[in-house]
């Protein structure tokens, strides 16, 4: 039972629910999910199971993309709908199109944000979140991201003061963060108001699938046929095929001879259709490669 579960995350859980509901469906311990989406969101949460779980790291490093609704006018403790609200201005000039993509032009590419304080960032050792809930102020690190693409999707809405738009963005983005940040750009408070992922690395909502088609699956001792394999979640590393002799050593967790025609550092080996393991180059011996994750059998 091992693979990567492209799940469809539901509104209301969070992304340990999920966990906890895959372990329990799929008769197993070793489930783990590849990035935090918030419970009031929903979208693609790629689970990995079994030997897969090995991977959790170099998928949650992948490119993600959103969708999402800022609403103008409102600021909230937790900075989206979910929270208490903590300034209000009327929206009286709502702005054009052509100010909202003269600001959007402003946070496309490498920006640096500060964390939501209801955040599972670690400060101290300690949670932004648990700061928060005991009214306790911290100062939090400044993080840099990369916003990939930023645009609006529809005209905005000047009556519920909404505007919606798509994002493609590096690891560690708060989409939140980026609505209050745009909304300051504008002069008015805000939030986010909606989160669908729509993406991560190579699954998207077309490959996705539900808990109620997970259930059916089950019933049908079908489970294992929704699941990928572990190289589909590593589209950005390239893999490099050896024979059976090398198999073994790889399986192994041997150091080998430098591998000169791969673009990546790492990269996956492979034997026929099955990843074997991930390997990089040796940090103090650049003439040999050395495991990073090794799938043995």
């Amino acid at each position: 039972m091992d693979g990567i579960l492209p799940l469809w995350k539901p509104k209301g859980f969070t992304s340990h629910d999920c966990v906890y509901k895959v372990r329990k469906l799929f008769g197993t311990k070793k489930v783990g999910h590849t990035g935090t989406l918030d419970p009031d969101a929903e979208g693609v949460l790629p689970i990995c199971i079994g030997k897969a779980t090995k991977i959790v790291s170099f998928l949650t490093d992948t490119k993600k993309v959103y969708r999402a609704e800022l609403q103008l006018g409102i600021a909230t403790t937790t900075e989206d709908a979910s929270g208490e609200i903590i300034a209000q201005k009327t929206v009286s000039n709502f702005p054009t199109e052509d100010e909202i993509n003269t600001v959007f032009a402003k946070f496309t590419g490498e920006i640096e944000q500060i964390p939501p304080m209801y955040s599972a960032v670690k400060v101290k050792g300690k949670k932004l979140y648990e700061y928060a809930r005991n009214n306790e102020t911290v100062e939090r690190p400044i993080r840099r991201v990369e916003i990939y693409e930023l645009v609006l999707l529809s005209p905005p809405d000047q009556t519920n003061h909404t505007l919606t738009f798509r994002v493609s963005c590096s690891k560690g983005t708060y989409i939140r963060t980026l609505c209050v940040d745009i909304g300051k750009e504008l002069e008015y408070p805000s939030h986010m108001s909606l989160l669908i992922r729509e993406a991560t690395g190579a699954f998207s909502h077309k490959n996705a699938v539900t808990f109620a088609t997970i259930e059916e699956a089950v019933k049908r001792k079908q489970e294992t046929e929704l699941l990928y394999p572990i190289q589909a979640g590593l589209p950005h590393l390239d893999q490099y095929f050896v024979d059976q002799e090398t198999a073994k050593k790889v399986f192994h967790g041997q150091k080998l001879p430098r591998i000169m025609n791969v673009k990546t550092d790492p990269f996956i080996m492979m034997h026929k259709n099955e990843a074997l393991a991930i390997y990089k180059i040796h940090p103090d011996q650049p003439e040999y490669i050395k495991p990073v994750r090794v799938f043995s059998r």
